[in-house]
């Protein structure tokens, strides 16, 4: 007599899902960044002075934007 087979188990769709929170730290980080300033001017073809840029935002928005990173890992764990 042949073993009698296991019913097929459903799984749950899997799902592409970004939080709130997550979506506004990077709106946070990209204006912090001057990212949209700096890409505009690499696709300008000014890359370096794109780069130094953005380099120069990071550092003028250093403590704001490690404010923005903490408190988005504070929060992720609640």
């Amino acid at each position: 007599m042949a073993a009698r087979r296991k019913a097929p188990r459903r799984r749950a769709r899997r799902s592409f899902n970004v939080s709130a929170i997550e979506a506004g730290t990077a709106l946070s980080l990209a204006q912090s960044t001057g990212f949209a300033e700096s890409l505009q001017m690499a696709l300008d073809g000014k890359l370096s002075e794109g780069v130094n840029n953005m380099s120069r935002t990071v550092l003028a928005n250093k403590s704001k934007i490690i404010g923005t990173l903490g408190a988005a890992a504070v929060y992720k764990e609640i």
